[in-house]
């Protein structure tokens, strides 16, 4: 085998040193053996040089400055697109083994001279690269999360959550800092309210029947006394949670109602009626020392528990959740004063029941299902939840106006309440089933 031409200074002539560098030559030459420096001087002048891999550009000297430069605009100015970063990707999957090959070339002494040639110009090589199977996955994961991303929002932006807040701002009474954090908790605490619902089965003188009469006919007095809606609501709370832990006989039933509205009058009202009002209006039946006594045995029962939430507490919030007029407000009240009397109410609990009742009151004007995100938002039941019940309430009021309990049909058909109960009921909620 020939020796290096590098080591003969015999072989390198005036006509190499006037060429310069050759195109594509793996050597370089001088003419004059004297420049040639000590391996010391040449190592102390090397700092950070990488040993390898030993790359040569394959142009000619006088157009690698003038292509460098516009190699680095190019890949200054090029778009990163995925099928650029493909292409990156698979070139970081074949560079390991062209570093390996490179490595094994420079660390061979005898093979030193050796250099990997490397291309400044492969990119256009690169458009040619398969894009692999992991990024085409990727890709067709993040379209397809684009996609999903663009319906959610599309959904959102068709029936936002109105702020039903925002009006009252300035109103001190309406306590917006704090509305939701108070009606979370009534939610919260309402289980206290409820009672079971087959409570009547502990009874051995009175059921379900004598219950209602007794309701129906303390919705006329309270109308006929003309108090406030909380009082009639949180009468009818302290009469089935007092039934439900202390066994009354029949005759005592009566003086169980009236008692229950004596005490919701102490709690609600502004002037509370007298005893003997409420004396006479039960036809004297009792006297007013009965009416004290029961007072008394009733309100340690009840361990004087009066602070309960009501479905007339959840009603005013989720009537202002659905936007409601007066029309809607009072055939909810309608519906759900009807469904006061029904002892087979009492397995659903108060936020439940106004939900439902307001549901119903909007199906029944405007002859569809109706039930918005913000009323879904407010009330934390969807329209799924309140089906049963409002398919209960929709039977009441086909049957309001016959039987013998009509007093809250009565009372919604005068022109006080907007002639509430001569609507036509819901009957299509019926022919939906679950």
């Amino acid at each position: 085998m020939a020796g290096s031409d590098e080591n003969n200074p015999g072989v390198v002539g005036g006509a190499h040193v006037q060429e310069g560098l050759r195109v594509g030559a793996g050597k370089m030459g001088a003419g004059n053996v004297q420049q040639r420096r000590a391996l010391s001087n040449i190592n102390s002048n090397i700092i950070g040089a990488p040993p390898y891999p030993c790359a040569v550009n394959k142009r000619v000297l006088s157009e690698k400055n003038v292509n460098s430069e516009n190699d680095l605009l190019n890949a200054a100015h090029r778009p990163i697109t995925r099928q650029f970063a493909a292409q990156m990707a698979y070139k970081q999957q074949l560079r390991p083994e062209e570093n390996k090959r490179t490595t094994q070339s420079v660390s061979n002494p005898s093979k030193s001279e050796d250099c990997a040639i490397l291309d400044v110009d492969d990119d256009k090589m690169a458009d040619d690269f398969p894009v692999p199977m992991f990024v085409q996955h990727t890709e067709a994961m993040l379209e397809e999360i684009d996609r999903m991303e663009e319906v959610e929002m599309e959904d959102v932006a068709e029936e936002p959550v109105t702020d039903i807040d925002s009006g009252d701002k300035e109103n001190q009474l309406a306590v917006v800092e704090y509305i939701d954090d108070l009606y979370m908790f009534y939610q919260k605490a309402e289980a206290s309210s409820c009672v079971p619902p087959n409570y009547m089965d502990r009874q051995q003188d009175i059921n379900e029947r004598m219950r209602g009469i007794l309701i129906d006919w303390l919705i006329e007095v309270h109308y006929k006394f003309e108090l406030m809606d909380e009082t009639l609501y949180l009468t009818v709370n302290l009469i089935d949670r007092f039934l439900a832990v202390q066994p009354v006989v029949k005759k005592k039933l009566q003086l169980v109602g009236v008692t229950a509205m004596l005490l919701a009058c102490k709690y609600e009202e502004v002037s509370v009626p007298v005893v003997e009002d409420l004396i006479l209006i039960s036809d004297r039946a009792y006297s007013r020392k009965e009416v004290l006594e029961m007072e008394r045995l009733m309100v340690n029962t009840l361990h004087f528990n009066m602070s309960v939430p009501t479905p007339y507490v959840f009603m005013r919030r989720f009537l202002k959740a659905a936007q409601s007029d007066k029309k809607l407000e009072l055939l909810s009240f309608f519906i759900i004063e009807l469904s006061l009397v029904e002892y087979d109410m009492l397995k659903f609990p108060p936020s439940l029941l106004a939900a439902s009742a307001i549901y119903t009151a909007l199906s029944t004007i405007t002859g569809t299902k109706q039930w918005s995100t913000t009323c879904e938002w407010h009330t934390s039941y969807s329209e799924e939840q309140l089906l049963e019940c409002a398919r209960l309430m929709v039977t009441f009021h086909q049957r309001a106006g016959s039987g013998k309990l009509t007093g809250v049909h009565r009372k919604y058909s005068t022109s006080k309440f907007g002639h509430a109960a001569r609507t036509e009921p819901a009957n299509f909620l019926l022919d939906f089933r679950l």
